[in-house]
């Protein structure tokens, strides 16, 4: 980059050993990489001058290591002695603003997970651990290096219901180590956070959901059992209900999470209302079914299907958070179908329930997601072969469509002529 005439002003750069060569024609860097310094501004060592271009802005690196400082800097910094100046502490503060609205978002869906506790062979478990869904969540979306702020909200969790341990930082410890597995392997997969595919959806089931969640029921199942809380004999149950609501958390709340994150919304009125009465009527159809003398709990799957159908993850995720919510708390209560029955068998029936909900409306949403991408990029490749033939071939082109016009308002002409009266309304309704 040049000096422009307006600007007197020089910054400094850091040069790598590798950059510093001959200065002069030929010399391969920039022109003025290598120019000297002036008496007043005597570069340090390892320090390279480059002129500033016009308007006082620095000029760009030759990669993204490099970065401009003006002398002023340099001897606010104390770098005059030609050392790399400090990075500054932008970076440090938006990390830790991330990972303080992540422990801070984990603590908050926690509380909302603790509402709804149950106890299984002596261990309180919750059904739908929603915090599971967003810390991995957050964890595609800002990467591992939040994972501090997933400690940190599950420490305070476990923080309002008994005091902090050895035993509740190392369940802190299993429930950040579940999402990072589940991440990884994700990864591993070649998953699209934004579900459009149905490669997406079976490996957020089947990786991300029921795979790495077993970390978290292990480790916290096995903090139990060195608490004493559980015998050997309880082991199993309760690792069960602890791995089956991480899993159901992922699946319920990484869906809806990616529908506000990305939403595809109705774009009349008409759509509005219907998405509208599709909530309404799947909240009213499973309070029925739950608390119907009769099992009917059956009669959401064909809601499930019409938003998925619909609407897609827009329709599908919201029906099935409102459905899992809903049997959630009647199991807690035990009421409806969970009436009657050992906590146990609570558990395994709520859970089954739960996970085909969240199957049936991810994979059902995924799979129609990915035909309209398949029809539209069809549409789009058929559009541009017909712009190729009419750009290639104008001359063979345009004669066929004339041809296609003319044999079109034929046909017209004839049916009209067929109708009696060269087509005036009704010419030949009294022949007969």
């Amino acid at each position: 980059m040049t000096r422009g005439p307006d600007a007197p002003r020089r910054w400094w750069h850091l040069a790598r050993p590798r950059d510093r060569g001959p200065a002069g024609p030929g010399a391969g860097g920039p022109p003025g990489a290598h120019e000297p310094a002036p008496p007043e501004e005597a570069a340090p060592s390892g320090v390279t001058v480059r002129s500033a271009p016009p308007g006082g802005a620095p000029p760009e690196g030759t990669g993204s290591w490099r970065a401009g400082l003006s002398l002023e800097q340099l001897r606010r910094t104390g770098a005059g002695g030609g050392g790399r100046p400090a990075e500054p502490p932008v970076r440090a503060l938006r990390l830790v603003t991330l990972i303080l609205a992540v422990g801070l978002a984990y603590y908050g869906a926690g509380r909302l997970g603790l509402l709804r506790q149950v106890v299984v062979e002596g261990a309180v478990v919750t059904p739908l651990w929603l915090p599971s869904g967003v810390a991995l969540a957050a964890l595609f979306a800002f990467g591992p290096r939040i994972a501090p702020g997933i400690t940190l909200g599950m420490l305070a969790v476990t923080s309002t219901i008994s005091p902090v341990s050895t035993f509740s930082v190392v369940m802190a410890v299993g429930n950040t180590l579940a999402p990072l597995v589940s991440w990884y392997l994700l990864r591993l997969a070649g998953f699209r956070p934004s579900l459009e595919r149905l490669r997406d959806g079976l490996a957020l089931v089947f990786l991300g959901a029921l795979g790495g969640m077993t970390v978290s029921a292990a480790v916290g199942t096995g903090t139990l059992l060195a608490t004493g809380e559980i015998p050997w004999t309880h082991v199993w149950p309760v690792w069960a209900a602890w791995w089956a609501g991480d899993a159901l958390g992922v699946l319920v709340v990484v869906p809806v999470l990616v529908v506000l994150i990305r939403p595809r919304l109705p774009r009349d009125v008409l759509g509005w209302v219907e998405l509208t009465g599709l909530f309404a009527v799947t909240a009213a159809f499973t309070l029925v079914a739950i608390y119907s003398p009769l099992d009917l709990l059956f009669l959401v799957f064909p809601l499930l299907v019409w938003a998925a159908l619909r609407f897609e993850l827009t329709g599908s995720a919201p029906a099935a958070l409102i459905v899992s919510v809903l049997a959630v708390t009647a199991a807690a209560r035990q009421e409806g179908p969970f009436a009657g029955r050992t906590m146990g068998e609570v558990m395994l029936n709520l859970q089954a329930f739960n996970v085909s909900v969240a199957l049936t409306g991810l994979l059902l949403s995924s799979l129609v997601t990915e035909r309209r991408h398949v029809r539209e990029r069809i549409e789009d490749a058929c559009r541009e072969l017909a712009e190729v033939v009419d750009t290639l071939a104008p001359s063979a082109s345009r004669p066929r469509t004339r041809e296609a016009e003319g044999s079109r308002e034929a046909g017209t002409r004839r049916e009209e002529g067929g109708r009696g009266g060269g087509g005036r309304p009704g010419a030949g309704w009294g022949a007969g």
